[in-house]
């Protein structure tokens, strides 16, 4: 399923951009996305698909191992992913989460008002080619000695080591007295682990000598790379978008804010969080509930089969 809704058109250039909303799993979900995303001006809602250019991708993904906060930043036509997962929340609680994108090319993820993630753009996602790459003309020395153990060329193999077979005849099995040669063929008394056997020889380590340690590719300065301190803008921002896919329905959402205003949007985390200690409450009060009639219908079940039972103790009588 896919929703979207326009706004006015803007840019987040010399400004904060913060994208927040909350989401709630009712159906203890255990594979689906809840993301949404930041689109450009022209986008064809009527023809609206995950295939929609988007500029930004933003939220919880949940299904099987991964649990992780999705964070998508697109760069000249290119998605590129964080490169280290954000983790997420996946109970059947409301929470919000919160993007904040900097001038300064860094951003932050909060959920529930707590920072999850920050840093700096160019560090966290693959958009940039990188600043030291290695040197080509430089290659690990042929007679680098990297393993910082040995065999000790003193140590020698056993006399008769290799003469040890791995199993031996069962010394106590003995020819059943049924056996019959020309019916059953020739007995042969079954084989067990040999305790002397070593398996094979190896010998012992030492510290290697010549150790000189793990060889560090020396590095030089990339010449591909080319700073960027735009990483951060998005020259047309004018719609939000929802694509839902999930194994088991029933996750809602609510509270969408777009804005440069990062305190609005710690101020409305607040509403929210009132809203969310509220309905923690009611739920906790349905679900006593709830049980507390579960309790009370086998207690009635109980008491019911007890008195049966007396009366047919009477009936006997």
């Amino acid at each position: 399923m896919f929703y979207s809704s326009t706004f006015p058109e803007f840019s987040n250039s010399d400004k904060d951009l913060v994208l927040q909303f909350s989401v709630k799993h009712e159906q203890s979900i255990d594979c689906g996305g809840a993301y949404l995303k930041l689109h450009p001006a022209g986008l064809d809602q009527a023809a609206y698909t995950g295939d929609s250019v988007y500029s930004i991708m933003f939220g919880p993904d949940i299904c099987g191992g991964t649990k992780r906060t999705h964070f998508i930043l697109t760069h000249k036509g290119k998605n590129h992913l964080i490169k280290n997962d954000i983790p997420c929340e996946s109970d059947t609680f409301t929470h919000t989460y919160t993007l904040i994108l900097r001038p300064d090319n860094t951003f932050k993820v909060l959920i529930d008002g707590e920072e999850k993630r920050a840093g700096t753009i160019e560090d966290e996602f693959d958009i940039l080619e990188p600043k030291k790459i290695n040197d080509p003309a430089q290659s690990k020395p042929s007679d680098w000695v990297d393993d910082s153990q040995m065999d000790d060329p003193e140590d020698k193999k056993p006399e008769g080591w290799d003469d040890i077979p791995a199993t031996i005849i069962d010394p106590e099995a003995k020819k059943p007295e049924d056996w019959d040669d020309e019916l059953d063929g020739e007995w042969e008394a079954p084989t067990i682990s040999n305790p002397d056997f070593k398996g094979p020889w190896r010998a012992k380590r030492i510290e290697n000598p010549g150790y000189k340690g793990p060889w560090v590719h020396p590095q030089i300065d990339n010449p591909a790379y080319v700073p960027d301190s735009n990483l951060y803008k998005y020259p047309s921002l004018a719609a939000v978008g929802l694509e839902v896919w999930q194994v088991k329905a029933g996750t809602i959402f609510d509270n969408i804010l777009v804005t440069d205003s990062v305190e609005e949007a710690a101020t409305a985390r607040g509403t929210y969080a009132k809203r969310k200690d509220t309905e923690a409450e009611l739920e906790k009060a349905e679900r006593e509930k709830q049980e507390a009639e579960v309790k009370a219908q086998q207690e009635k079940e109980a008491a019911e089969k007890t008195e049966d039972a007396k009366d047919e103790e009477k009936d006997d009588l």
